[in-house]
């Protein structure tokens, strides 16, 4: 039996072209939700969530990547490294690892909605920051454009479990 989750999981792809609308407050505040559910380090939840639907800003946000996708709706994953967990024995900071599986949860989440996502890690942090308006302990980590998606896609194929997996 298949579960929703798996079917989530199973038929998420990066959408990397939407529909010229935003998508609905309930929905936007239903995705954050997910997000903001996820477990983090030591549960400090040091995500902080930016969610751009102003024009002007995404407008600029064009300026920080090519990967917008022109979606109406680009939600910025950051973390605040005051706040997150580091490992005792190396000082290693999990934010990054926090602020990954807040995303992950919102992009299932968006996926069992209907609406497409893709993660982007290739942005110009510096202007990033500078239209955020950032301050120096807000570290940004992914941006989400989402939306609906024009036509639906198909998730990459992906290697087998025996290719992946190591059991002992």
């Amino acid at each position: 039996m298949k579960t929703k989750i798996m079917e989530c999981i199973e038929n998420r792809f990066s959408c990397r072209n939407f529909k010229d609308e935003a998508i609905t407050k309930d929905e936007l505040n239903q995705i954050i939700k997910a997000g903001i559910l996820a477990p983090t380090a030591c549960n400090f939840q040091p995500e902080r969530i930016y969610v751009i639907s102003n024009e002007d800003i995404l407008l600029q946000l064009k300026d920080v990547t090519k990967y917008t996708f022109n979606a109406k709706n680009i939600i910025v994953i950051c973390y605040d490294e005051n706040v997150s967990w580091k490992r005792r024995l190396d000082n290693k900071e999990y934010g990054e690892v926090d602020a990954t599986i807040v995303a992950t949860h919102m992009v299932l989440e968006a996926e069992s909605l209907g609406i497409g996502t893709c993660f982007v890690a290739s942005f110009d942090e510096a202007k990033l920051r500078k239209i955020l308006k950032l301050d120096e302990n807000i570290k940004p980590v992914l941006m989400i454009p989402l939306g609906y998606p024009k036509e639906k896609g198909v998730p990459n194929s992906r290697k087998r479990i025996e290719d992946l997996v190591i059991y002992k």
